[in-house]
């Protein structure tokens, strides 16, 4: 039980903390500490659902089906590319971006964009699903390959949303939001084009 856990916790740690659309959005909202916490809980919360279906079955199904995952990949770039071109349209703007300067966007908006990060992105299923899933369908105790890859993703959004909005008082000039998005513009910007190459 206690190897199955491990298996779960390493790999998790190692698909997860690759920066991707996903971290960089959460990263983006902790910096403007913009419901960073709701936002560290739904990436959790999806995290453990996908590995939960890829341990127990849909890993099986994704991979015998093109049609799914290219319509996956095809939504996903799209979406990657709108997201990719809104942050580098608030990089070059004149306007102060610090997130005192901004209109606060509602709880409701802030997560139905990170649904959008991560569940329109290709990357999370193949990452999720398929591969850290696929791995756990093999374990002696799946349940608690589950448990170490939930407590993976615990640690690390968690780590991710307090860390970034423990810095965000030092990081709170209009210079380092249009660094920010321009970074969070190009990660959309490659993970998309990544997603069209196939």
């Amino acid at each position: 039980m206690l190897q199955s856990y491990l298996n779960g916790l390493i790999i998790a740690i190692g698909l997860i903390i690759a920066i991707g659309a996903q971290n960089a959005f959460v990263l983006a909202q902790s910096l403007r500490r913009e419901h960073h916490l709701p936002v560290a809980a739904l990436c959790v919360l999806c995290d453990v659902l996908l590995v939960s279906a890829g341990v127990f079955g849909l890993a099986t199904v994704l991979a015998q089906s093109p049609t799914l995952l290219a319509t996956a990949r095809w939504g996903g770039a799209a979406f990657l590319l709108w997201y990719g071109y809104c942050a580098l349209r608030r990089a070059c703007s004149r306007q102060a971006l610090a997130a005192a300067n901004q209109a606060p966007r509602s709880r409701q908006a802030v997560l139905l964009s990170a649904l959008a990060v991560t569940l329109l992105n290709p990357h999370v299923y193949v990452d999720t699903v398929l591969l850290i899933g696929s791995v756990g369908a093999r374990q002696a105790v799946p349940e608690a390959y589950v448990a170490g890859a939930a407590s993976a993703s615990v640690v690390w959004f968690f780590t991710l949303a307090l860390g970034a909005a423990w810095l965000a008082p030092w990081l709170a000039r209009p210079a380092t939001w249009r660094v920010l998005d321009l970074c969070v513009a190009l990660m959309m910007f490659a993970v998309a084009v990544q997603l069209i190459r196939g």
